[in-house]
This record gives structure tokens, sequence and C-alpha cells, in this order.
């Protein structure tokens, strides 16, 4: 039996890999014009970094988290593949004391992320993410800039058509108040939800709303609306990131049942979704959340961020029938005859790589027929041709693969040529 790739998992290609770069580049290059730097993160953590962050009663930390042992007695750990990025990355800003370095700290990261869930399109058990955290500053206006972020991400990948979805969720000051009308809200048709919902009821109402198999019109709950309960400071926040969003010209629309899926939001939440996507519609989302450096065993530190699979960014650029522009390195190819000209050709083939000049040549004895159809395979911008005629009178013959024309050139002048 053939050992395939595990569900839920996929390989890039050498074929696929020019798109990659392409989207990895246009992710740091956008954030980069912010002023972010990049921050890598170990892909495992301890399991309690998680737990402590995302909450034991979400899906990630009840049921999607890759963990193992590792160790005996008082070396032993229990440690996860990573599932998000934001914990990790203030579990490095904790650990390296950068708030004693700056105290704003803007941060982006791209990497691989783990959950064990079904497997389906725009789905995956390993998943690529890029990041952005903004750590240190409770201004609504950098929840707007982080937004910007995204959106200008996006639409540099040509993806158009995208809808940005707002709220906010208050603090814990004045979601107390909002949660418990929402349990008494919900609570006449409690034996109507499903299974996932009758436990949230219990341990994160707020989840309740995040359920995506609920039929609301058919419960008719009528929810109550957090901006009823919010308290001043929040009231505020919300109007100054709606304030900021319409300086930047991001038109958002709200959606009140927007919570988002981890423990540790405040305030601002956001989700920018595709309708291409079908079910999985969610390209990116983030928010605010100042409790968590805190909550992980440092200062009391405000930060807002969000996440993006870069996956479905490609699904979706797919489904909208982008062509982008991956024109690769046209290389030289060195087309040998005979085992005299062999050496001479491998010879010749460093010098212009190390010229900085891509180059390949044959490595399975073709006739040079087939040297030049595999040229041609490669795109190559020219072929050097070396047989015995060409080294007795220390010449190359150059040939342009587009014109068909070909030159004789000295041996010692063919790379100062290329260059």
């Amino acid at each position: 039996m053939r050992i395939q790739a595990p569900r839920g998992t996929n390989d890039i290609l050498p074929d696929q890999t020019p798109l990659w770069r392409r989207l990895e580049g246009t992710f740091r290059h956008v954030c980069e014009l912010f002023g972010y730097d990049e921050i890598r993160t170990p892909i495992f953590e301890q399991a309690a970094l998680f737990l402590r962050a995302v909450g034991q009663h979400t899906d990630v930390g009840s049921k999607q988290m890759y963990t193992f042992g590792t160790g005996e007695g008082d070396d032993a750990e229990r440690l996860a593949l990573r599932p998000e990025g934001t914990a990790p990355a203030m579990r490095a800003v904790i650990q390296h004391s950068l708030q004693a370095r700056s105290p704003l700290n803007k941060l982006y990261y791209i990497g691989s992320m783990f959950r064990y869930e079904r497997p389906q399109a725009g789905r995956y058990r390993q998943l690529t993410q890029g990041g952005v955290e903004a750590v240190g500053s409770r201004d609504p206006a950098l929840d707007a800039e982080v937004l910007q972020i995204a959106v200008w991400f996006l639409h540099r990948m040509q993806i158009s058509g995208e809808e940005v979805q707002i709220n906010t969720i208050g603090c814990p000051a004045c979601r107390p108040a909002f949660r418990e009308a929402l349990r008494e809200a919900v609570k006449p048709k409690l034996a109507e939800m499903c299974r996932d919902c009758l436990d949230r009821y219990e341990h994160n109402p707020l989840r309740i709303l995040d359920c995506k198999v609920e039929d609301w019109g058919r419960l008719g709950i009528e929810i109550p609306d957090i901006l009823d309960y919010l308290c001043e400071e929040c009231r505020e926040h919300w109007k100054g990131f709606n304030q900021a969003l319409q300086e930047l010209g991001i038109a958002a629309s709200r959606n009140p049942r927007l919570v988002r899926g981890l423990d540790y939001y405040t305030k601002t939440v956001f989700e920018i979704i595709h309708g291409s996507l079908g079910a999985q519609s969610t390209l990116l989302a983030g928010g605010r959340y100042d409790g968590l450096v805190e909550d992980l065993g440092g200062d009391p530190t405000p930060a807002v961020g969000f996440a993006c699979g870069f996956q479905r960014v490609l699904l979706t650029a797919e489904a909208l029938g982008v062509k982008f522009d991956l024109t690769a390195l046209r290389p030289v190819f060195v087309a040998t005859m005979g085992e005299a000209a062999r050496l001479p050709g491998l010879r010749l083939l460093s010098a212009l790589r190390a010229a900085d000049i891509p180059a390949e040549t044959d490595y399975l004895g073709r006739s040079l027929k087939a040297q030049m159809k595999q040229a041609n395979r490669l795109n190559a911008r020219a072929t050097i041709i070396l047989g015995e005629d060409e080294l007795r009178q220390g010449v190359a013959t150059v040939r342009d693969m587009e014109s068909s024309q070909q030159q004789t050139v000295a041996l010692d002048q063919v790379v100062d040529q290329f260059k």
C-alpha cells in the first residue's frame, strides 16, 4: 500500500510554489508598509498556553488541538501543535520583555497551524495563516489600522467583492450583564437547540451567537443587542473605531451576532467573508484582546490583531478567476555533445550560476535534439551548445530560443555576454 499525505493536509508542488511565494510576499510587503516586524514562534508550545488563552470550552480548546506528552517524571510535559498564532506571539512578548524595549510592538507572522477537525473545502488539519498583532495601545484607530492591513492585502491579491463585518463584545465590566440577558432570551428555546449550544449555555453563552447550525428564524429568539449594555469606555471605543474606519474609507457592516470563537476577545471583533467560499466563507478574522497578555502572566497590556487563512485566499482568487503574473526567471541551458564537452560544460554551468545567472544542463545523457526540447520545456532564454568542434576553436554556439538565431561567442566571453 502506498503511503499518502494525512487527511486534511496537502502538498504544495513545485508548479504551485510561485503562487505561494507571491501570496506570502504580498502579505509581508503590506505588513511592512504599516511598520510591522516579523516574529517566528515554535510550531508547538505548552498545551496550557492555548487552554488559558483560547478557553477550555471553545472548539479549539475542547476538541481541535493536537496534544502529546513528552518526558517522564519531573521532565514530563504536555505539548500542543499550535492551533493559532496569537497566544504564542503574546507568550514571546512576555518572555522576551518586548514591552520594555518599545511601548508599542507591531508584529506579523506567517506559519502552519494545526487543528483536528473534519476536512472539507476551505478547512484543513494543517493550514497556513498570516497574522498581525499590535501590542500596547488602546487607541481604536489602531483597530482600524489592523483591519486596513487585512483589506489592503486582499485587494493586492486582486480579491474583490469581500464583505467586512464588525461588532463589539464589550469588556469584562459590561459583558456579564449582556451575557445574562442572552441567557434569559434563549432559555425558553434551549430544548430545541443543538447539543453544542446546550454546553455553551452553561460555560460560554456568547458562543451561542456563533453557532453555524441553528435556524434562528425557526427558533424565533429575540436576541438582545450588546450596544444597549456597553459601559462608557466600550461605547466610546466603538464610536472611535467606526469613525476611524470612515476616515480610512473602509466600508463595513455591523453583524450583531459576530462574537468570534475564542475567549480572549474584548471590544472590537471583525471578520471578512466572501460568498465564493460557500459554508466556510470567512477569509480572515480578528479583534481586540486587551486582557490576554495579563492572563498569560504579563503586565496589563492592550492588543489587537487578526489571522488570515492563506488557503482560503487562494481558493477565493481561483473562484474569481484571478490570474497572477508568475513569470519565473528564465534559465540559460548548457547543452553538451560528446564526453569531451562534459566537464567544460559543467565549468561553464558553474560560472554562469556564480554570476547570478540561472542555468541548467542535462544529466540524463540525452541527444542534442532531446536537450533542445528540454531547454524549451524549461522556457530557457538561450541554449549554449558545446561540442568537440567548439572546444577546438575555444568558442560556444549560443542559440536564442525565441528567434532561433545562433552566434559564435568566445568561451571566455560567454558569461559576460549574459550578464
